[in-house]
């Protein structure tokens, strides 16, 4: 994800452009701190103290300039319209933040007001329409059989989950590509590019956390190479595990 979001960083603003970015649901800032060390001005926005706590070590260990450059707020995405004015951010990402959100819609349409014009919004949200495929890979027959039968799924507020956002568990909300995609050109920052995540790697993860040792798999490169490739591909893209949609502000 983070090559697709250089190259929609890249094919959107003039190079070298130092940009204001909103990262919602930011998590450990990992990404964060990424786009503070390539020259951006990030603001991060994370409602979980445990999170807060590591996102302000990981900070703390940075040089002073990239400290400078980043700022952490504690608190909900759908209460972005009370830290900021409209159209205070040129990239607003919200990565593996709507699995968890019941009612998804009113969010969106708070991010939206969140970018300039021309701004780019970034989600990375659970497909919705494949979710047979990961345990139809792995031969848990039952649970393919399930998944088929069985509508995405948007779970109640609190509800817990055993997965992450780039591995999300079975019990997240799902969403499907039209739909994110009608949603998005009706907040004002219609469907720009839109990418599979995960088509080959969201099972091939399991063998190398298997792998003895820290060193990763020798062909970590190509197999990269050919998830990324596959990510743009139909049809591939759309089995993905995971889709990276991205909006533009119009």
């Amino acid at each position: 994800m983070a090559r697709q979001l250089d190259e929609q960083i890249v094919g959107r603003f003039p190079v070298g452009r130092r940009l204001r970015v909103l990262d919602v649901g930011m998590g450990r800032a990992a990404r964060a701190l990424r786009l503070a060390r390539a020259g951006h001005q990030v603001t991060g926005v994370e409602q979980d103290p445990a999170m807060i706590s590591a996102a302000r070590t990981a900070l703390g260990a940075e040089p002073e300039g990239i400290r400078e450059r980043m700022r952490i707020v504690q608190g909900d995405g759908r209460d972005t319209g009370v830290h900021f004015l409209p159209g205070s951010f040129d990239v607003v990402l919200c990565h593996g933040v709507l699995l968890y959100v019941e009612e998804p819609d009113p969010l969106l349409a708070g991010l939206a007001r969140m970018l300039a014009p021309g701004g780019l919004l970034s989600l990375v949200v659970r497909n919705g329409d494949a979710p047979a495929m990961r345990p139809g890979l792995t031969g848990d027959w039952a649970a393919a059989l399930a998944a088929l039968e069985a509508a995405p799924r948007t779970p109640p507020r609190g509800d817990a989950d055993t997965g992450t956002a780039d591995r999300p568990g079975p019990d997240v909300r799902a969403d499907r590509l039209t739909a994110l995609t009608a949603t998005l050109a009706g907040i004002g920052a219609p469907l720009h590019a839109w990418y599979g995540v995960g088509v080959f790697t969201d099972t091939a993860a399991d063998t190398d956390q298997a792998a003895d040792g820290p060193e990763p798999p020798a062909d970590l490169e190509v197999m990269l190479a050919a998830e990324e490739r596959a990510g743009r591909t139909d049809p591939y893209r759309g089995v993905a595990a995971l889709l990276h949609l991205c909006g533009v502000r119009g």
